[in-house]
């Protein structure tokens, strides 16, 4: 049975290990215009200071609750603040990313305009190399608000038109699809939004209302290394294969990220006969000319293209760190100096 909602929104802020971005996303949510939300925050076992700054920063704040759990994952820690909450709808931050102010206040206008959505999102930005700009989501510049076919947005720009930083869903229809699958570690997210989608109505509106983080250290980004099939959504999709039959959107979507997402995999010689088994199904004609054109390369070749790239990505990461140094060496010296 659903809990009797006591506030509009619940916010559930998932922590791991991100002491240096916590204070950033906990102030985003402190300052929103729509004050009626309670926030969980769930520290995930994190093994630096998050735990501390975070409880530091919320010590007084009377709308805010922080819970310690065993290292168990993303999709355990947002179930478990769920668990805890009481909101009518729910909202996922992760640690790293944040909120335009007025986040709270367009999505419960989006949900007053289309209250039979079973999932809400938001455009969002993407901040990467220091810069910001708008997500390309999939739909049309002249979109402002409404329904939108999930797979056949996403499909355009394989850019999620909602991301976990980005969303609302009523309690009800969390609870009706069990929350996040356990064991996912990649993609969790988009397996609940398919769920989801794929019954319900999505409703969106085209501002960018949530800041999706993309500057975290190498060792600290989930999407650049290889993890292990079992928990990969890509490889975690059977219980879809009815429904891809039927529904060509899907399929393509489906194919779409599959060709895009396994390319490493299939680059790889560790998973590179998994990968391969998944990408054999693949219908070509879903896919781009530019990622059919990588497949169907001598793998040498590509694995060779491949590598030199990664080293060109590493040297120039290694020289902008060197760069940043310097500038800020050179500035305390002058300042000294001067």
């Amino acid at each position: 049975m659903d809990k009797e909602a006591v506030v509009r929104f619940s916010v559930v802020v998932p922590l791991y290990n991100k002491e240096s971005y916590i204070r950033r996303t906990l102030e985003s949510i402190i300052a929103q215009t729509f004050v009626d939300y309670e926030m969980i925050v769930v520290d995930d076992g994190s093994t630096d200071d998050s735990f501390a700054v975070a409880s530091n920063f919320l010590l007084n704040n009377t709308k805010s609750k922080i819970v310690q759990q065993k290292n168990s994952g993303v999709a355990i820690a947002r179930n478990f603040g769920v668990s805890l909450s009481q909101g009518e709808y729910i909202c996922f931050l992760d640690s790293d990313d944040w909120w335009e102010p007025s986040f709270l206040e367009e999505m419960d206008w989006l949900i007053r305009k289309y209250p039979d959505a079973g999932l809400y999102g938001t455009a969002f930005y993407i901040f990467k190399n220091g810069k910001k700009k708008i997500a390309p989501i999939g739909v049309n510049d002249d979109f402002s608000s409404g329904y939108i076919n999930y797979c056949q947005t996403y499909a355009r720009t394989l850019c999620m038109p909602i991301s976990s930083s980005s969303v609302a869903i009523p309690r009800a229809v969390f609870n009706e699809f069990g929350g996040f699958r356990c064991g996912i570690s990649l993609g969790e997210d988009f397996d609940l939004w398919i769920r989801i989608a794929l019954k319900n109505q999505v409703a969106l509106i085209n501002k960018p209302l949530s800041n999706y983080f993309q500057d975290l250290p190498p060792h600290k980004r989930a999407t650049r290394r290889l993890h292990n099939p079992k928990n990969h959504m890509l490889w975690n999709l059977d219980y879809l294969s009815q429904e891809e039959k039927s529904n060509r959107e899907l399929a393509i979507l489906l194919d779409r990220l599959r060709a895009s997402g396994l390319y490493r995999y299939y680059l790889s010689r560790q998973y590179h006969d998994q990968a391969l088994e998944i990408i054999s199904k693949i219908d070509w004609s879903h896919v781009t000319q530019k990622i059919y054109k990588k497949y169907h390369t001598p793998l040498f070749f590509q694995r060779c293209v491949y590598f030199f790239r990664c080293l060109g990505v590493k040297i120039k990461s290694l020289l902008l760190v060197s760069l940043k140094k310097t500038f800020q060496v050179d500035t305390l010296f002058s300042k000294t100096v001067f």
